[in-house]
């Protein structure tokens, strides 16, 4: 399309869009964004979802896996604030969305109508890195650029637009003709006399240990890390409540993900003389675990392109700069230690498949054997999550996403829009019985589109995460955390995806191994004892 064959903000902003690589639009739009969507681009396709916070999921996990901005198209302040809560994720997962809502006609909007998007910039603050309502129609365009740049800029994350809906047909200002084509390139390499410091004390420390978080991931570095952990035959532990999975999980220096305590975490990494983290926060705790934030005698340095986690670390040294950059530059400038690199991971006892009643550990042993080596993998059964961490092989970039902000309802709607990023990877999404309630209707959006994905229901018949904290509080006789009476088949059904109930090891081996050759959407209902 010629620069001068547009003339409205609308054709503008999807011009815009195809300068960015982006064409799918992930939404559950109202009457506020019906004149954006009119006479829809062929070459872009909508992604309808039931629920507002399933289209963030989605553009989340597209954007995260494809590495390009997730477009999110919502209605008003009802949709934003329906979406809120994925939102949360979104902005902790610095994952590059752009969500946009509809408001009012221009011309009505003083009048405080219904469907008004009051206070719009303040809606969903402060879980986007900007939010903006532009002043005119002429400045829309304008607007969705910055947002595109600003979501794609370290550290990423999403930007809200609000858009007064009689604003798409209006003519466009001459100016907007050169967004399309515009471009921002970041650089985050550090120098030679930058990094001195931290190459010394690699040099010097005599136990040096590496934490991992989302960002070696995100980056596609991960290999990077795999040989310096080698030449410096240093253990390697995931940082606490990843997002993502840094580091190959069968490599003989993965040492495992570390707890989320400060207690229990300083306890992990005693002994480590120099701990180096790369790419994540120091350090994401949960659990109220008081202790020491470091072992004894022991140095930090962090690395990460997030300037905001670099100034909250309450301990060590942080480097504000490109962990891929950083990474090839250590690599290429440690000098291998004698020896052969020890192994550091830890040894599993398979479990046997035959009759016996499911347990969580037999289900990702039974997955770990069957899936495809390149299979991405998501995770909402949040009390088995260490357990999937030890039992499921984790080889290539990209193969695990969790909410980053713990914010259930993000896998299931993330795993589709992962699919639909890289369709040649097998996807599997294991969500809890409790969980699955907070985007069930992901079924339909998958069943619509028919993405094949894998959904795992773990059912233990409650909040299996709830349970486990009641029992750390010591806590007796907490209401709601009990899940009975639920049919997953028939809801499954009813959202048009095949479905299969299981509650023994051979059940589940059988009805996993049909559905990875299936190449459609399918629900296993797999049945454990409660916990």
């Amino acid at each position: 399309m010629e620069k001068q064959s547009y003339k409205t903000v609308k054709e503008s902003v999807y011009q815009i869009l195809r300068g960015h690589g982006v064409n799918k639009i992930f939404g559950n739009p109202g009457s506020n964004e019906l004149n954006f969507l009119k006479e829809f681009p062929e070459d872009f396709d909508y992604i309808l979802c039931l629920h507002e916070g399933v289209a963030i999921g989605m553009a989340e996990g597209y954007a995260q896996a494809s590495g390009l901005p997730g477009f999110v198209n919502l209605h008003a302040a009802a949709g934003t604030g329906n979406a809120m809560g994925a939102l949360s994720n979104s902005v902790n997962s610095h994952a590059p969305l752009v969500v946009t809502a509809g408001q009012q006609a221009r011309t009505m909007v003083y009048s405080d109508p219904l469907l008004k998007n009051s206070s719009a910039v303040m809606l969903p603050m402060p879980l986007v890195k900007d939010s903006y309502e532009p002043l005119s129609a002429q400045e829309v365009p304008h607007a969705i650029s910055r947002a595109l740049h600003l979501a794609m800029s370290p550290a990423k994350g999403p930007v809200y637009v609000s858009i007064p809906y009689d604003d798409w047909d209006q003519p466009i200002a001459h100016d907007a003709l050169h967004l399309a084509t515009r471009k921002v390139v970041h650089f985050g390499a550090p120098s030679l006399d930058e990094l001195r410091p931290l190459l010394a004390a690699l040099a010097k420390a005599s136990n040096p240990v590496l934490v991992l978080g989302p960002e070696v991931d995100a980056l596609r570095c991960n290999r990077k890390a795999a040989l310096l952990a080698d030449k410096l035959h240093a253990p390697v532990w995931i940082a606490p409540s990843a997002p993502r999975c840094p580091f190959p999980t069968n490599h003989h220096c993965f040492a495992g993900i570390l707890p989320a305590g400060e207690a229990s975490l300083a306890e992990k990494l005693h002994g480590h003389d120099l701990i180096l983290v790369l790419g994540g926060p120091v350090f994401r705790y949960h659990q109220n675990d008081p202790g020491t934030l470091l072992p004894e005698n022991s140095q930090l340095f962090l690395v990460t392109g997030d300037a905001q986690e670099a100034a909250r670390a309450p301990v060590g040294d942080a480097m504000i700069a490109n962990v891929d950059a950083v990474l090839t530059c250590l690599t290429e400038r440690i000098t291998d230690r004698a020896g052969d690199c020890p192994s550091f991971r830890k040894p599993i006892q398979r479990v046997e498949v035959d009759h016996s009643q499911l347990e969580s550990s037999a289900i990702f042993d039974i997955v770990d054997a069957i899936a495809p080596r390149n299979t991405v993998y998501l995770n909402e059964a949040t009390s088995t999550i260490a357990t999937l961490w030890e039992r499921v092989g984790m080889e290539e970039p990209g193969s695990y996403y969790f909410a980053a902000a713990g914010g259930l309802g993000f896998a299931m709607p993330a795993a589709l829009g992962v699919k639909l990023a890289d369709p040649t990877r097998p996807v599997v999404a294991f969500i809890g019985d409790g969980s699955a309630h907070y985007s069930i209707s992901s079924l339909w959006t998958a069943a619509r589109y028919q993405i094949p994905v894998i959904f795992i229901i773990i059912n233990n018949s409650g909040y299996g995460a709830l349970k486990w904290f009641s029992q750390q509080f010591k806590i007796q006789n907490v209401p709601g955390i009990e899940i009975d009476g639920v049919d997953f088949i028939q809801l499954s059904e009813g959202y048009g995806i095949a479905a299969h109930r299981v509650s023994t090891c051979t059940e589940f081996s059988q009805a996993f191994d049909n559905a990875i050759v299936s190449n459609a959407p399918v629900l296993i209902e797999a049945t454990i004892e409660r916990v």
